[in-house]
Parts: C-alpha cells; sequence; structure tokens
C-alpha cells in the first residue's frame, strides 16, 4: 500500500478542518478471494469469470466492502488513526473495481466539535478518474487528555 502519511495518531486538539489523507492499493484477485473467505461472500460475480461475463458488469468484480475497508483502513491508521472509533458511515457505490485496479481512497475533515470529539469527514475512493466510492464518516477522534 502507498500512502501519504506516516500511520499514528492525530488527536482531536490537532485535528483541522480541511486536513485530508489517503492510500492507494491495487486490488488483487488474492485481495478478492480474501475477502471472500473473510467475510463468507462468495457471490460468483467476484469469484467466477465466466458467471460475471453475462453480468452488467461484464466481469469479475471487487466487493464493495473490499474497497469501503480501504477507506476504514485511512480513518484508522492516518485520520485520525489510531484509537478513533466510527460512530457511522455512508456510502454510495458508482463504479465498479476490478482486479488489477488501483484504488486511491481519500478522506477529509470536513466538521469537527470538539467537545463531543466528533469528526465528520468526505470520504472517497477513486479509480483513475472515476469516483467509485462516495460517503462520509463520523468518528470520534483520541484525545491528548485520555491518552
Amino acid at each position: 500500500m502507498l500512502d501519504n502519511q506516516p500511520r499514528g495518531t492525530i488527536v482531536i486538539e490537532d485535528i483541522e478542518i480541511g486536513m485530508r489523507r489517503s492510500l492507494a492499493k491495487v486490488v488483487t484477485d488474492r485481495d478478492i478471494e480474501l475477502f471472500a473467505e473473510v467475510s463468507t461472500d462468495h457471490n460468483p460475480v467476484h469469484l467466477d469469470d465466466d458467471y460475471a461475463r453475462d453480468t452488467i458488469f461484464e466481469g469479475r468484480i471487487a466487493h464493495g466492502m473490499l474497497t469501503a475497508g480501504l477507506i476504514s483502513a485511512v480513518i484508522g491508521e492516518q485520520l485520525p488513526g489510531h484509537g478513533t472509533v466510527y460512530l457511522g458511515q455512508t456510502m454510495r457505490f458508482l463504479a465498479p473495481v476490478r482486479p488489477g485496479d488501483r484504488v486511491e481512497a481519500t478522506v477529509e475533515v470536513t466538521s469537527i466539535d470538539h467537545a463531543k470529539r466528533r469528526v465528520t469527514l468526505d470520504c472517497a475512493a477513486r479509480v483513475g478518474d472515476t469516483v467509485v466510492l462516495k460517503g462520509e464518516a463520523l468518528v470520534l477522534a483520541p484525545s491528548r487528555k485520555f491518552d
């Protein structure tokens, strides 16, 4: 994986509107197979070339939640990072991700409630110029006061 920042924690006291972090990953056949095993989602559109060719996607695609997991990785590893608690997530899947695609997942701070330690993040995943996932996350950020 490639990312633009080291892993760790950004505490609520240091978070600012507009802060942004991302990572990029090439989704492999192995990633899709492992996700199917962990999630128990063995839908053939993800695993069977012959089946998937006859679908609206005209070929195999990665699980949408595998792509969403990259958003989770940015939140849990970079912004805010270690110690973050997910409170909610909305998302829309806009285009498929295929084996071999390089997905870039990005989060950006859009609002902060310092009193409640809540941070709202705009979330997106792209393959090239195509937005494949768009959404918003609400998280409880770690605080210097409690560490």
